[in-house]
């Protein structure tokens, strides 16, 4: 069986995805796609075979063909896509954040439970990169005893002009707030953020950088800097602290090289000096191109078996309350609570 998928939303992750789905990875097409752009989506369908364009969701997923659907438009108008894909028996792949905020998780929560089964898994693609799976697999096997301390670094060389200081944690932070669940097994509890005074490159109001800081259920302390202005590339880096050692993540981008380059400042020009470097992704695109591969194509292939894995609606609004606990934080500069309910049987 090939999937039929309906794309909905042809930015640049949907782009992405599209391309994803129509040459790199097996077993689906591309049915349909939709954004409220109609040339844009025209573009993006541009030379796939029976693929069709509209700039309504809906009509997206009621094309001939279709039979899952990923959502890559923005943020605000994944609910009510979500709620179209359950009211057709859609499975559905959602980039994050599933909603932006924790009452519209709910809602996709609370209707996903009235179906009975799961429909939807969260994008959370850092799940499927090589070097977070071996974290997590050195954490889960104890090799390095228990963790004590997450130190992540998460860095953009330039944020959009859209760009507000809620999004640095509800867009960004979300990331490592899920990978904190999942590397730990374990909840955040409490969300703490500082902020130093921001950097001149910084649009005007945006609060760039910050440093949040994650307390867990098995009491780790995790502190993430999120400097989305850092001007020299995308860097995600990620080192977990033990009782008998450590293990990080992104520390290298590939290729390293090294090679003389000149005379040393106040050295005699006879003797050059060195320089070790390596190439640094410029956005998440191309650092994660393998993690989106993956993590389509597990979809695709647990979808094609009736199957639902991965990161769950759960998942999402666990994030979702952690960003909400980490904005309440920006704005009082107080130490906030997350309050987690009992998770929901359909997610045990």
């Amino acid at each position: 069986m090939t999937l039929g998928i309906a794309v909905i939303g042809t930015g640049r992750m949907g782009a992405d995805h599209v391309r994803r789905i129509d040459s790199v990875i097996g077993g689906a097409r591309v049915a349909a796609v939709a954004d409220l752009d109609l040339e844009r989506a025209s573009a993006v369908a541009a030379g796939i075979e029976g693929c069709g364009v509209h700039t309504d969701p809906a009509a997206a997923m009621a094309a001939p063909g279709v039979d899952a659907v990923l959502i890559a438009s923005s943020g605000p108008a994944h609910e009510a896509a979500l709620l179209e894909a359950f009211a057709r028996g859609l499975p559905v792949l959602c980039e994050k954040p599933l909603t932006p905020d924790p009452a519209g998780t709910l809602r996709v929560m609370e209707a996903e439970q009235r179906l009975g089964h799961r429909l939807v898994t969260v994008g959370f693609m850092r799940r499927h990169d090589r070097e977070y799976r071996d974290l997590q697999l050195t954490l889960k096997h104890g090799e390095l005893g228990r963790p004590l301390m997450l130190h992540c670094r998460h860095r953009n060389a330039a944020s959009p002009s859209f760009f507000t200081t809620e999004m640095l944690i509800r867009d960004s932070v979300v990331h490592e707030a899920d990978a904190t669940r999942w590397l730990l097994g374990q909840e955040i509890t409490a969300v703490q953020v500082l902020r130093p005074r921001p950097t001149s490159y910084a649009p005007q109001g945006l609060g760039d950088p910050q440093l949040v800081l994650f307390e867990t259920s098995g009491g780790v302390v995790v502190d993430v800097e999120i400097f989305v202005n850092c001007g020299f590339g995308y860097e995600v880096r990620c080192e977990a602290v033990c009782e008998r050692g450590t293990a990080s993540i992104g520390e290298s981008g590939g290729l390293v090289t090294r090679a003389a380059i000149g005379a040393s400042p106040g050295r005699a020009k006879s003797r050059p000096w060195g320089r070790a470097g390596h190439d640094i992704p410029q956005d998440f695109t191309v650092r994660f191109a393998e993690a989106y591969d993956r993590e389509v194509q597990a979809w695709v292939d647990a979808t094609g078996q009736g199957r639902t894995e991965g990161a769950s609606t759960w998942d999402g609004y666990a994030a979702a309350l952690v960003c909400e606990a980490g904005v309440r934080a920006q704005q009082s500069g107080e130490r906030v609570r997350v309050e987690l309910p009992d998770r929901p049987p359909l997610y045990k």
